[in-house]
């Protein structure tokens, strides 16, 4: 059983239970599912890049990523129908608290100038958004060799109602928010 799996069944569900007051403990809140998301605009010129994208969103998630397409033309981007926009990877289940307990305790402490995350970029419904401007705070990217940085977008959704207890669940698990100036 995973480490952070093990620690919300033991922890959290008997924490949020007695804060929330919830009389069954499947009505406490859980993470549903994570999903990295990567946009390939730089692909309409540099045909590598793609392949570039995948292969590094496949070394940080561990599962093949899934090429999205646009379903409409849009000609102020010179984007075309069908064309490839982005890459994205879903992971649920033992995957999701591998990458959540890797995202917590190796990743975060990488990134350069790392101050917390902003409680404020969750979306009123109990979900967490976060956006990395450089791919490379992740152990699986070898900073050696590099030519091109990317970001990436990693959305993390609960079955939380409201924001508050999404937060104490993020809390919980060990997310580093920021401090809340008086």
């Amino acid at each position: 059983m995973q480490r952070l799996y093990k620690k919300y069944l033991d922890e959290i569900v008997p924490a949020l239970k007695e804060k929330f007051g919830y009389k069954n403990k499947m009505a406490v809140p859980s993470i549903k599912k994570v999903t990295l998301n990567i946009g390939v605009g730089h692909a309409l010129t540099d045909s590598s890049y793609l392949e570039l994208v995948e292969n590094n969103l496949q070394k940080i998630s561990g599962q093949k990523p899934v090429k999205c397409v646009a379903k409409k033309s849009i000609s102020n981007f010179k984007i075309r129908e069908g064309m490839v926009v982005g890459v994205k990877v879903t992971l649920r289940k033992e995957r999701m608290y591998d990458f959540l307990d890797k995202l917590i305790n190796i990743t975060f402490p990488r990134i350069r100038d790392f101050r917390g995350v902003d409680p404020k970029i969750m979306d009123g419904k109990g979900n967490l958004t976060i956006g990395f401007k450089e791919h490379i705070s992740f152990p699986e990217i070898q900073s050696a060799g590099l030519d091109k940085l990317h970001g990436l977008e990693i959305s993390v959704l609960t079955t939380a109602k409201t924001d508050k207890e999404g937060f104490e669940l993020f809390k919980l698990l060990g997310f580093p928010f920021k401090e809340k100036k008086n």
